[in-house]
């Protein structure tokens, strides 16, 4: 048979911890009370006892029979009457050797009487002494003599001894209310406990140590044991809970626990996620924020308990990595698209030809290839000739047969100008062009220009270290709420007019951030104006040609 032992709960554990220091305290105070009353005893009883002493050692007949014959039968009397008259424990008188000659208790005669310090020199003493099988408080006074030749000689002594109480009768004497007290404190200790006990249950949810402990590890081993960020907030915005890749990812200092946001610097967007400021669509939870060169998705979770608030939970995602992978991949994506488009370009105009052909408009079918082959030549050289770049060129002439897929007609500026740069600043300028050329084309073809002939318009201004990209649509510009968080909020152009979420712009102003620029929106007459500005490193043996 197996025995099963059941552990102590927690408010068992708490009962029991707070009777043993109720136990303790009571066992303190009852040592306390014994020790003043053995000093009560003491003093008083001494007292009285060397009093008592003294006064039996000054009488006559003490004197003349401790030098007479047969002492025993003189004193006892007195002795005995000395006892009862004065209700002490014991009376003896021992002769000059410390002989008793006399006492209460007649089987000590004869046996030699325990003297005290200086007692056989004349002086008298008092203190505790075990005699006759017992403890008893005694004083010894020495009976001296009065008269003679006996004058100021030491003729015997005199002690009278007093029973020490026992604890129960020092207890009881201490204080005739003592038992009811540690009785009233006793109860009140073991009711405070059980009452203890259960508050300590009810804060606990119910939860033992051990159990308590298990939750502590399994939070520290979740919190920590992921890639993902967790930044707990409680109701007045103070950050009650951050794990290392939280804090890493928010450029939070290492003493943030505590503090709330605003004191840690945490402002616009990323404040308005971590608060709650901005209500998330239901069907969308996902927030993409741009904090310190990364772009971060958040979530963020309100927490309530029996309808009262306790704070948010927000987890983080780095997705600057996947960002970069995603834009790689949209560039790949691009190029297909642009591939189709031309395709599909190509298939019309093929079409055209053959039907002349069919119609037997022999002529008419050169002047037609002569007027595409004219259109396509003036568009190559106005790029070729403006735009040196061949990575930067191949992508304007691509982006011009996707909008003219889309019936949309991409210009490019006279004052434009842009030498050969080294790959990877072409690479960071093709990705900021691409991405504000898309966003325009989908502005520009929304149902909401009324341009009859939408357009777009691209200029490329370059100094000595740096590229200026401007980009002017015919759509309907950017709401005048939107124009300085269009940028935070990641939003493309077609997102902030349809209110759906995206990292395009996003990434765009990561790309000008990373190489010491910026970009911004504004409103014109005719449509919107994106302009980014970013430093570059122009290719060995570049010529600058029409540069502003």
């Amino acid at each position: 048979m197996v025995a099963t032992f059941r552990r102590h709960t927690l408010a068992g554990q708490m009962l029991v911890l707070q009777l043993a220091i109720v136990v303790v305290v009571l066992l303190a105070v009852a040592a306390v009370s014994l020790a003043q009353s053995e000093t009560t005893f003491n003093r008083v009883e001494g007292r009285r006892v060397s009093a008592l002493a003294e006064q039996l050692a000054a009488q006559p007949l003490v004197r003349s029979r401790l030098v007479g014959p047969a002492p025993m039968e003189a004193l006892a009397p007195l002795v005995h009457s000395t006892r009862v008259q004065s209700d002490v424990t014991s009376v003896t008188v021992a002769d000059r050797d410390g002989r008793v000659v006399s006492s209460t208790n007649p089987t000590v005669v004869g046996e030699r009487l325990p003297l005290g310090p200086g007692v056989g020199r004349g002086r008298g003493w008092s203190g505790s002494l075990d005699w006759d099988g017992s403890r008893e408080l005694v004083a010894q006074v020495p009976v001296l003599g009065a008269t003679g030749s006996n004058l100021g000689r030491n003729l015997g002594t005199v002690m009278i001894g007093e029973a020490s109480p026992t604890v129960w009768k020092r207890l009881s004497g201490a204080s005739s209310y003592l038992l009811i007290y540690l009785g009233i404190a006793s109860a009140l200790g073991v009711v405070g406990s059980w009452l203890l006990a259960r508050r300590v249950k009810r804060q606990t949810l119910g939860l033992e140590p051990r159990e308590i402990t298990g939750l502590a590890e399994h939070r520290e081993a979740m919190l920590y044991g992921i890639v993902e960020g967790v930044v707990a907030l409680d109701p007045q915005h103070r950050v009650t809970l951050i794990n290392d890749m939280g804090r890493r990812l928010l450029d939070l200092p290492e003493d943030c626990v505590g503090r709330d946001l605003a004191q840690l610097g945490v402002e616009g967007r990323l404040l308005d996620v971590l608060t709650g400021a901005q209500e998330e669509a239901p069907d969308r939870p996902d927030e993409v924020v741009v904090r310190h060169g990364r772009v971060l998705v958040m979530n963020r979770m309100t927490v309530v308990k029996d309808g009262r608030p306790l704070g948010s939970v927000t987890t983080l995602r780095d997705r600057t990595e996947l960002a970069r992978l995603e834009r790689e991949i949209g560039s790949f994506r691009s190029t297909s698209e642009l591939l189709r488009a031309q395709a599909h370009e190509f298939a019309n105009q093929l079409h055209t030809i053959s039907g002349l052909i069919q119609i037997g408009e022999q002529e008419e079918v050169v002047r037609y290839i002569r007027a595409l082959n004219q259109r396509r030549q003036s568009l190559d050289m106005t790029i070729g000739r403006r735009v040196r770049d061949t990575a930067v060129a191949a992508l304007l002439m691509a982006k011009a047969s996707q909008a003219a897929e889309r019936k949309v007609t991409l210009r490019v500026s006279d004052r434009t100008a842009l030498d050969r740069l080294v790959p990877e600043d072409a690479a960071d300028v093709a990705t900021v062009l691409g991405n504000l050329v898309d966003n325009a084309i989908d502005a520009a073809t929304t149902g909401h220009s009324a341009v009859a002939e939408p357009w777009v318009q691209v200029e490329l201004r370059q100094d000595a270290a740096s590229v200026e990209i401007v980009v002017r649509d015919s759509g309907p510009g950017v709401a005048p709420e939107l124009a300085q968080e269009v940028f935070a909020h990641g939003f493309t152009t077609k997102a902030a007019q349809q209110g759906e979420r995206g990292i395009g712009l996003a990434l765009t102003r990561l790309v000008c951030e990373r190489r010491g620029g910026e970009i911004a929106v504004t409103n014109t007459a005719e449509g919107a104006q994106f302009t980014a500005r970013m430093s570059v490193r122009h290719s060995a043996g570049a010529v600058t040609e029409g540069s502003t």
